[in-house]
């Protein structure tokens, strides 16, 4: 046996090349005849009762499209990825030479943990001969639309705790500050942008058009004092974006500036890559 893996996001993605020898064949085993059943009824029986078990896997025919690429030598990230199966992350088992009792037990033996792993949700399968190459994967989870209300809430509470505590942001130290109110003119003009970054695969604060912050509040008719952009690559959670930019001056700054009263927040999913787009805008509108 020899194995290999790569890293993707949370946790380590893991491979394991099985040699099959000769085992005793049970009688009953030779009764299922789904593909699946080695890796189904270990994962179900909690590997006969050492682990904890865990839901069936769902078939997926991208992930038997990512089995099959691999299959033929891709390496597992890269073949989970043109399948066009957005993994959060991926492990792949691979069998040979042997009927399906042996490749169960064989199977338990090696690879319990990752057959048990509940972060796993999906499996694909490619046979070839004797051979299976199954792969089993979790998708990369992202918040819906029907979430984003929830988001920008929980992220206006974040943003209020520390202008009512007050922050350092780099070598600046900042005072408690009013509370931001949430708006929805704001909140329109974030999304913008940020679906706008996501459609594109870019991340600045200028847009494609040459427009800033300021000229995307005026364009909808918000006559606005002062505006204030914070803007975020890659976090799923309000709590996760909130903290990088209090973690970072210039967007703490922001956050913390006693001269803003409204406050609009949205995301988008990229689509080159993984990852939320956040937008953020500061502003105070003329009296």
């Amino acid at each position: 046996m020899n194995g290999g893996g790569f890293g993707v996001n949370r946790w380590l993605r893991v491979v394991h090349v099985l040699g099959l020898g000769a085992l005793a064949v049970a009688a009953a085993a030779a009764t299922h005849n789904d593909p699946l059943y080695p890796v189904q009824v270990l994962r179900e029986g909690g590997c006969g009762g050492t682990l904890r078990a865990a839901p069936a896997l769902q078939p997926n025919p991208l992930l038997d499209r990512a089995a099959e690429l691999w299959a033929r030598g891709r390496s597992l990230g890269d073949a989970t990825e043109r399948s066009g199966y957005l993994a959060e992350g991926a492990s792949g088992l691979h069998t040979t030479g042997a009927p399906q009792a042996a490749v169960v037990q064989q199977l338990r033996r090696t690879s319990c943990v990752t057959i048990t792993n509940r972060s796993l949700h999906d499996i694909g399968l490619y046979r070839r001969g004797a051979d299976s190459w199954f792969v089993l994967a979790s998708k990369y989870a992202i918040p819906s639309n029907a979430e984003a209300p929830a988001l920008a809430t929980r992220a206006l509470a974040l943003v209020n705790a520390a202008r009512a505590r007050g922050a350092r942001c780099g070598d600046r130290s900042f005072a408690p500050a009013p509370p931001v109110t949430l708006s929805g003119t704001l909140g329109g003009v974030a999304l913008g942008h940020a679906s706008d970054m996501a459609i594109n695969n870019y991340f600045e604060h200028q847009d494609l058009s040459g427009h800033t912050p300021a000229d995307r509040v005026r364009s909808v008719g918000y006559h606005e004092k002062l505006v204030g952009e914070n803007i975020a690559f890659g976090p799923r959670t309000a709590e996760e974006v909130v903290q990088g930019w209090m973690d970072s001056p210039g967007h703490c700054e922001n956050i913390m500036d006693p001269r803003f009263a409204e406050m609009g927040i949205a995301f988008a999913a990229g689509h080159a890559k993984r990852g939320l787009y956040w937008v953020q805008v500061f502003a105070t509108p003329r009296a």
